[in-house]
């Protein structure tokens, strides 16, 4: 893997660009016509929130304007942005359940038809503190209650790194989380609670992820951001950075609970430069820089545990909506219609249990 020399820039964080320079900077950019608009897409990863303290804002009718894009987005799980509406009093650990009412609401609207036809937030990833041990259990409950059916799965952050990279993470985890003992009793309710587990960790960490997947093989665990890797030069190995990523979730292809969401790769921490550039990424240079680590993660865990996300909005930072699906479009044009449907659609219904017209998950 070639590291660019805009790679070589100082790491900012994954969100450098206040939402109005982002704004400014994609209005700048030719836009591209969406490849092979009719193929049905279920986006599994987006976010939305309002953070007036960073100048970050991404609620529905941004994702809205981002959909309308040629793209046949049927629909879309929604995925924890930590804090994103929670409610602000109460009892701590309740707080999140905040979280769950608000993407339950945008779910309603979506399915009003008013807005278009896709399903957005049609299942729900939320946060809940598993740390609290078996305590969890009524925080789940909540959860479960507030999501009138749409919540899937749990996502807690255990992304770690104590150098320049970690410092820069807004909430920080402990190094080892995965591997504390109270942690993992909070984790043994996901499949009491028939819920997934979503986890974002860089790729140094894969390997507690190994050993959480062997421990827990009832519950659905999915890899976000294809792992996580650290291809920025504060990272000491970033040289050797995906061969260690490779390396990292080649060792979870016996787990047969892991899949991965093949995307976050427009991350200012991969490496590749594009949030330094003067307009945004177009797909054929998407493509070109990710096609070695999605075609590793093919290769080693085939189109039905695997399924392309946007990240939005974070990856907004590397490239527009439009693009980065052309990007996965190119990538993936050579595998046949069955697994490209996996890709695009199937593994994400399966997993979310998201009914669409072009499936029958429930």
């Amino acid at each position: 893997m070639t590291i660019t020399d805009a790679a070589r820039a100082p790491f900012r964080g994954n969100q450098p660009k206040t939402t109005a320079e982002l704004d400014a900077w994609h209005a700048g950019a030719p836009s591209e016509e969406a490849l092979e608009p009719e193929l049905p897409i279920i986006d599994p990863h987006h976010h939305l929130y309002d953070s007036p303290a960073t100048g970050s804002r991404y609620m529905y009718p941004d994702l809205l304007a981002d959909l309308d894009c040629g793209h046949n987005i049927v629909a879309t799980v929604y995925v924890e942005a930590y804090h994103s509406m929670w409610r602000a009093g109460g009892d701590e650990a309740m707080r999140s359940v905040g979280e769950i009412e608000f993407a339950r609401g945008v779910g309603a609207m979506a399915d009003s038809g008013i807005y278009g036809s896709c399903r957005v937030a049609a299942s729900i990833v939320g946060f809940a503190d598993l740390s609290l041990g078996d305590r969890v259990v009524p925080v789940l409950d909540a959860m479960a209650e507030a999501g009138g059916g749409r919540l899937r799965g749990i996502r807690h952050c255990s992304a770690y790194d104590p150098g320049v990279i970690g410092a820069l993470i807004k909430h920080k985890a402990p190094e080892h989380l995965l591997l504390d003992p109270e942690f993992q009793k909070g984790f043994a309710q996901l499949a009491r609670a028939g819920l997934s587990f979503d986890g974002w960790m860089y790729h140094t960490q894969i390997d507690e992820w190994a050993r959480l997947a062997a421990r827990f093989p009832d519950t659905t665990m999915v890899l976000d951001h294809v792992g996580g890797v650290k291809g920025v030069s504060e990272y000491p190995g970033y040289q050797t950075a995906f061969k260690e990523w490779r390396a990292g979730i080649e060792a979870l292809v016996p787990y047969s609970n892991v899949h991965i969401k093949v995307g976050g790769m427009g991350m200012a921490v991969f490496g590749f430069g594009f949030e330094q550039g003067r307009q945004p990424a177009g797909s054929e240079a998407l493509a070109r820089a990710w096609k070695p680590y999605i075609d590793s993660c093919l290769d080693l865990f085939g189109p039905e545990r695997c399924m392309f996300e946007s990240n939005f909005p974070v990856d907004k930072q590397s490239c527009g909506y439009t693009e980065l699906w052309n990007a996965f479009k190119i990538v993936s044009a050579a595998l046949s219609p069955d697994e490209r449907k996996a890709l695009f659609h199937d593994t994400a219904a399966r997993v979310y249990r998201v009914a669409t017209p072009s499936s029958t998950a429930l």
